[in-house]
């Protein structure tokens, strides 16, 4: 594998494009367990700038631009100042919604532009997701409009407002003041406005972590510290329970097979039973995902409860290897500024001001607005997946996530009309991939997509309703539900809500497809108390074909390849 070739498939093409639908996977999953995506090493350089970029930028815009910091030399000096938090968080938020973190460049196939984000929501034309349209007065359609992009506009600008803004309050103790709790309000209302006309936007805001902290700043500033550690704490927790699944071993011996630094082919295959006829989730591949759960508990439990001293410190330095261990696997959604802004506030939060008492937290509105949106959303998104993104449901890593695949007629050129249709900043992801290598070499990567998909417990459940949405697999072009809403919206990260039959609805509008050119399948997160998962079968032009549950013990027992046997299913529609 060169800087920027991928690497060469362990198979003859021209043989393996003979195959069936799944023994296409077989080989390309049975090839990723032991070296990942093959990614060029060229890719993981573009992240490492960007990366770069982020972080020393903010801190940069921030010395810059807040009177009473000094500069960068001075770092030491003024990290631990309020505002420098505060702006960390805004200057976050405006870097995800401009579509320059999660989501963007080649690790999400997205090749050419390499984000989206800004590019797709200032733009009017596009197509947008209200998230309750029925429900919420003057935010039906989906098409974005010149009052959408002013209200993403609004949103970018004030962000800008409060990175360039000095701070106010000069009474504080703090001699670099807090930002002006007025402005932040503005900025909330612009996400929240912008937020019932396109859910899309808000959600890549990462609006149930740096909304949060933002509400904290609204509030005197004596409450910032411990709401915010309290803030984190929900985030760790959250994700933790959510990984008390069936699901979660897979996630992690997928990521840990894909991870840059690890060459050792002998050590990955360890992490599964039997490899290569057996790709479930050894005993070490089990272990290691347990472990990580384990800390993601106990760690923040210790932060909370240690007020600092030599406790805290392990703590603090515990969970920054945790997320720095993240941050290195390259996860393919990569959330890596997250994973920094986690460990910057780490070592604010409970680090510099571990020692910080509970009861400088006083106010009993910000107590009850946060229990609702960092406990009361998560709750219910576990309990109601189908009413609650992932994201604000805190289910991050935990394997558990809506998913979709798109089944595209071949001979109809049902593709072609997606992408001569829809108005878009960016070609179908094929097409995209063809601007750099052969079109032989495209389609290959893009099945190395759906072998990723695969190995995860939810794709064996995909690869087994294929049969239920289509009589011949081979007459159609089968696509990942999370790049179609890459190219359509600008935006994906995992989430199903975001490629659903909702967003079927929408590019039926534009592109009229006739009955058998394009069938859906999507598949609902697992609900906490029940041990299945509800999938949906569509015909963009007449509607539902087929609904049902699968089984999750059936999704975690199969080889992503099926072993060429029926998946069960119960229908009952």
């Amino acid at each position: 594998m060169g800087l920027l070739d991928p690497a060469p498939p362990p198979f003859e093409v021209e043989e393996w494009q003979r195959r069936p639908h799944l023994e296409r996977i077989k080989p390309l999953a049975q090839d990723w367990a032991i070296n990942g995506f093959g990614t060029p090493y060229a890719v993981y350089l573009l992240y490492v700038i960007k990366l770069v970029v982020y972080a020393g930028g903010g801190l940069l815009l921030i010395s810059a631009t807040t009177a009473g910091l000094g500069g960068l030399g001075d770092l030491g000096s003024w990290w631990t100042e309020p505002i420098v938090f505060q702006k960390a968080v805004v200057w976050t938020m405006l870097w995800e919604v401009l579509g320059l973190g999660a989501g963007s460049l080649p690790l999400t196939l997205r090749f050419s532009p390499m984000i989206g984000g800004v590019l797709y929501w200032l733009r009017p034309g596009t197509t947008r997701l209200p998230p309750w349209p029925e429900k919420v007065p003057l935010t039906r359609g989906t098409t974005r409009t010149l009052f959408d992009v002013a209200l993403y506009a609004g949103l970018i600008a004030a962000a800008l407002f409060l990175l360039f803004s000095d701070g106010s309050d000069a009474a504080l103790p703090s001699f670099a003041g807090r930002l002006d709790p007025v402005a932040v309000g503005v900025l909330l209302g612009a996400l929240a406005a912008l937020g019932l006309r396109d859910k899309v936007p808000f959600l890549a805001a990462r609006a149930e972590i740096y909304g949060n902290l933002m509400i904290i700043f609204l509030f005197p500033l004596g409450n910032l510290i411990v709401a915010a550690q309290l803030v984190f704490v929900c985030i760790w927790w959250g994700a933790a329970s959510s990984k008390l699944n069936r699901h979660f071993p897979f996630v992690v011996t997928v990521m840990i097979s894909n991870t840059p630094w690890n060459r050792s082919r002998k050590a990955k295959r360890h992490l599964y039973r039997d490899h290569p006829d057996d790709l479930l989730p050894s005993t070490i591949g089990r272990l290691s995902a347990h472990m990580g759960t384990v800390l993601e508990f106990t760690l923040p439990l210790l932060l909370l409860v240690s007020s600092g001293g030599v406790v805290g410190t392990i703590a603090v330095a515990g969970m920054i290897v945790f997320h720095a261990h993240i941050l290195s696997t390259f996860p393919l959604a990569v959330p890596l500024e997250w994973n920094i802004f986690m460990i910057f506030g780490l070592l604010f939060l409970f680090g510099h001001y571990g020692s910080v008492p509970f009861s400088t937290l006083e106010d009993p509105l910000l107590i009850v607005v946060l229990a609702l949106t960092c406990i009361g959303l998560p709750v219910l998104g576990n309990f109601r997946p189908d009413l609650i993104s992932f994201l604000p449901s805190m289910r991050y890593y935990a394997g558990n996530w809506a998913t979709s695949q798109w089944l595209f007629r071949k001979d109809s050129g049902a593709e072609a009309k997606l992408d001569e249709r829809v108005v878009k900043s960016a070609p179908i992801v094929v097409e995209q991939l063809v601007k750099f290598y052969d079109r032989e070499t495209a389609e290959l990567l893009m099945y190395k997509g759906l072998a990723f998909r695969s190995m995860h417990s939810h794709g064996r459940a995909l690869n087994g309703l294929i049969p239920h949405a289509v009589d011949d697999v081979e007459a159609y072009r089968v696509r990942e539900g999370e790049l179609v809403a890459g190219v359509v919206l600008g935006y994906n990260f995992g989430d199903g809500h975001f490629h659903d039959h909702r967003l079927l609805e929408a590019v039926q509008e534009r592109c009229g497809f006739e009955p058998g050119e394009l069938r859906v399948i999507t598949l609902e997160s697992q609900p906490a108390h029940v041990q299945r998962q509800h999938y949906r079968i569509f015909d963009a032009s007449t509607g539902l074909v087929e609904e049902g549950w699968v089984n999750v013990a059936d999704m975690v027992g199969r080889q992503p390849w099926l072993d060429g046997q029926p998946f069960p299913t119960t229908a009952v529609a």
